[in-house]
C-alpha cells in the first residue's frame, strides 16, 4: 500500500509547479503524503514530473532505497519519463490502487581506482562515459572483459551503456538499440581512430575493466550525464552488473515498442 512518495520535479519551469501542485493536491486527497523535491525511507515510491534528465537526477536516491520511478513527461524526447500528460491521472490512480506494473531495469556499478585506492563507486541507469575535454588530444583506454584483454580503444572516448541507456548517448554515437528486458553491456567507441574499432555486445557478467593509458586535458568520466569524476594517467576504472535492478513503474496502456516508435519517429503499421 502506497502511504508516502517522493516528487521531484524539473527545476526553473512553469509547467512541472503547476503540474505538481495539482499531484500534490490529488494524491493527499487520497491520503498520500508527499516529500516535495526529494526522496528518503520512508517513501514507497517517486513521481518524477519532467524529462529523462530531471528521472536521472534521482536516480541514485531511488536506487539505494529500492524505489519504484513513475516518470511523467514534461520534456522532449521522454525515453524514460514514458508517461505523457494526458495519461497521467490513470497512472496516478493506478498507482495510488497498487495496480501499476514496474519494469525492473539492470543498473551497472561504477568504481574509479587511482593508485589502487577506491576512490568513488557510482550506480548507473543509462551509462558510463569515458571522455576527453573539449580541447583534449587522442585518449588510450586499454580495456579487459572478464579477466581477458580485449583491446585498446583510441580516440575521443568510449561509452559503457546498459540496455536501457541505449536509445540515450550510445544511439547517437552509431550504438545499437537493445531491449530493457536483455541483460546486456554494450561499449560503444567514441570517433574512434581504428576503423575496425566497433560497438560491441557483452555479458555483464563479464566484469569490465579500463584502464587509463593516454591521458587528456580534461579527461574525465561521466555517470548518466549527471555526476562527474576526473580522471588521470593510470587510474582503472572497473564497470560491473549492479546487485539490483531500478523500477520503472511504465504505462498502462503502450507497451516498449510503441514508445520507441513514437519517440523515434518510425513508420506507422500496414494500412495507416
Amino acid at each position: 500500500m502506497i502511504e508516502r512518495v517522493g516528487l521531484v520535479l524539473k527545476p526553473g519551469s512553469e509547467l512541472p509547479r503547476k503540474v505538481a501542485g495539482d499531484v500534490k493536491t490529488r494524491l493527499e486527497k487520497r491520503g498520500i503524503s508527499v516529500l516535495e523535491g526529494d526522496v528518503d525511507g520512508t517513501c514507497q515510491a517517486v513521481i518524477v514530473l519532467g524529462g529523462d534528465g530531471t528521472l536521472l537526477r534521482i536516480v541514485a536516491k531511488a536506487y539505494v532505497h529500492d524505489l519504484p520511478i513513475l516518470g511523467i513527461n514534461l520534456g522532449s524526447l521522454g525515453f524514460l519519463t514514458e508517461i505523457p500528460l494526458s495519461e497521467m491521472d490513470q497512472s496516478l490512480d493506478f498507482l495510488v490502487e497498487g495496480k501499476f506494473t514496474v519494469d525492473h531495469r539492470m543498473m551497472i556499478e561504477v568504481a574509479v581506482k587511482r593508485q589502487g585506492t577506491e576512490e568513488v563507486v557510482l550506480p548507473a541507469l543509462n551509462e558510463a562515459v569515458i571522455e576527453k575535454g573539449p580541447f583534449g588530444k587522442i585518449i588510450c583506454l586499454a580495456t579487459w572483459a572478464g579477466g581477458s584483454f580485449l583491446t585498446t580503444y583510441r580516440g575521443d572516448g568510449l561509452i559503457i551503456s546498459t540496455p536501457t541507456g541505449s536509445t540515450a548517448y550510445n544511439l547517437s554515437a552509431g550504438g545499437p538499440i537493445l531491449h530493457p528486458a536483455i541483460d546486456a553491456v554494450v561499449l560503444t567507441p567514441i570517433c574512434p581512430f581504428a576503423l575496425g574499432a566497433r560497438p560491441l555486445i557483452i555479458s555483464p557478467d563479464a566484469p569490465l575493466v579500463v584502464e587509463i593509458e593516454g591521458a587528456s586535458m580534461d579527461m574525465g568520466i561521466v555517470i548518466d550525464g549527471q555526476r562527474s569524476f576526473p580522471l588521470g594517467e593510470g587510474d582503472r576504472i572497473e564497470i560491473k552488473r549492479a546487485e539490483r535492478r531500478l523500477g520503472l513503474i511504465i504505462s498502462p496502456v503502450r507497451d516498449y515498442f510503441t514508445i520507441l516508435r513514437e519517440k523515434l519517429g518510425w513508420a506507422r503499421g500496414p494500412g495507416n
